[in-house]
């Protein structure tokens, strides 16, 4: 359940600094708005609460003389009078006078007593629906109550706010690309310095410039200028090693390898020679070794890519030619693009010694299954089986030879050093690590299959030169 857990982990894919921070942003600015926007409603309705008031208390104590004028003159004071209109209209402020016995008096056009208070109250008061102000006059005989309908105030406080609220529909896109843009101007040499690492190959290990990089990403960079100037000059020190090494090794063993070889023209036949035999076999292989250790020291190390592109197909055909020369027992058929020419990127030694380890490879193993078939019994009149290498005009290099079909298991590993599919073979198991050393610094891809392609065994190898920038 755990590694269940650690696996998920691993595969969430990393957050992008710029689309947080401009997400934030804008979000960060948006309830900014909002708090604003909520705080201004909320004083808002607080003074427009006062000014209704005040315009209420103002219109009963103007209305309150004049009613007191109208109901003194009348003959009848106890009849009630609705004031009449001049013309039809939506009066928001309505109001009723009555005595001190609650009988109404005066009342205006569209008055309703029901929603009036049914006590005399002075002052201010509010039920569910209307906002009062009462007042009384002539020693408490008169008492007027104005209302107002609440609704009033609520569409005046949500129109308020709506009018504060449209522009931030607007705003939020323009501040959110503001945003996008600022963070993506302000991370300019953080998203530089990106670039430069995603750019580099896996043998690129100089430093990388740190110039105007923020102050909380400085620290970082230098931390890892430092740790690969480390690595660099760990890697090159081993390399140096393993090169000079094999290279001081060779004239030693060439020297012996020639006494080996005198000797044996002076000894007889017999034990001895055939120890000399078996002696000389060691003494190639031990040479044989010292050259691969070149050639990996050469695929580990930098100078893979050559600044001038080269044309890969001429090389092909060269190395191909001098494998023939030194194999004439073993076919060769080689299938070219019809424009006979692909350039690229890559360093022709590192091709060249790219395509003689595979073909080595394809030779060795090739042989060993034909001879497999003849100590089978069977009579065997033919040639091995031809190598068949493709150059197709996108890059792909493809080499099948023939041999066993290979289990997946083992297939997996032929890229290790010193692992071989079949340990009759001659060689150290070096040939396909110094291939693959060679692809992953070049940037180049390279697959295996077994069986090849089309057939029901044998080995294939491809290499697509076209991923190399």
């Amino acid at each position: 359940m755990n590694s269940q857990k650690i696996i998920s982990t691993q595969k969430k894919s990393p957050k992008s600094l710029q689309k947080t921070l401009g997400i934030g942003l804008t979000i960060g600015m948006t309830l900014l708005w909002m708090f604003a926007l909520a705080g201004a409603v909320y004083v808002s309705q607080n003074k427009l609460n006062e000014l209704f008031d005040s315009a209420l208390a103002e219109t009963a104590q103007r209305i309150m003389p004049l009613a007191v004028v109208e109901i003194i003159n009348r003959e009848d004071l106890t009849q009630a009078q609705q004031v009449m209109a001049f013309k039809a209209h939506n009066e928001p402020l309505v109001y009723i006078v009555r005595n001190n016995l609650g009988q109404i008096l005066l009342q205006s056009h569209n008055a309703d007593p029901a929603i009036f208070n049914q006590t005399l109250l002075k002052g201010f008061n509010s039920s569910a629906t209307h906002r009062f102000y009462g007042v009384s006059a002539v020693q408490d005989t008169l008492h007027i109550e104005v209302a107002e309908p609440l609704t009033q105030r609520r569409d005046a406080i949500i129109e308020m706010a709506v009018t504060l609220l449209w522009p931030l529909v607007f705003l939020i896109p323009f501040c959110f690309i503001g945003s996008w843009a600022f963070v993506h101007y302000s991370l300019r040499h953080v998203l530089a310095y990106r670039d430069e690492i995603e750019s580099r190959g896996s043998s690129d290990l100089s430093l990388i410039k740190t110039e105007s990089l923020p102050a909380e990403i400085f620290t970082i960079s230098e931390s890892v200028n430092r740790l690969l100037d480390r690595l660099r000059r760990a890697l090159e020190s081993e390399r140096s090693f393993t090169a000079n090494s094999a290279h001081e090794l060779r004239t030693p063993i060439a020297t012996a390898l020639a006494q080996i070889q005198r000797l044996q023209q002076e000894v007889s036949a017999g034990p001895t020679q055939d120890r000399m035999i078996k002696l000389e076999s060691t003494i190639r292989g031990l040479s044989n070794l010292s050259e691969k250790l070149m050639q990996l020291a050469k695929a580990e190390g930098g100078g893979l890519l050559s600044n001038e592109p080269c044309d890969l197909i001429s090389l092909l055909k060269l190395i191909i030619n001098d494998a023939q020369r030194s194999h004439p027992e073993k076919v060769i058929i080689l299938a070219l693009p019809q424009n006979k020419e692909y350039r690229s990127a890559i360093d022709p030694d590192a091709f060249a010694i790219l395509i003689r380890n595979l073909l080595d490879n394809a030779i060795k193993h090739g042989a060993i299954q034909n001879r497999a078939i003849q100590n089978r019994v069977i009579k065997h009149t033919e040639k091995d089986q031809p190598i068949e290498i493709s150059f197709s005009a996108n890059g792909l290099l493809t080499i099948v030879n023939d041999a066993s079909v290979i289990p997946a298991e083992i297939l997996t590993q032929l890229r290790q050093r010193f692992v071989r599919s079949n340990v009759s073979a001659q060689g150290m198991g070096l040939g396909l690590a110094i291939a693959d050393a060679i692809v992953s610094g070049t940037g180049a891809t390279m697959t295996f299959n077994s069986p090849a392609a089309g057939r029901v065994d044998g080995f294939e190898v491809s290499v697509d030169f076209s991923t190399i920038n």
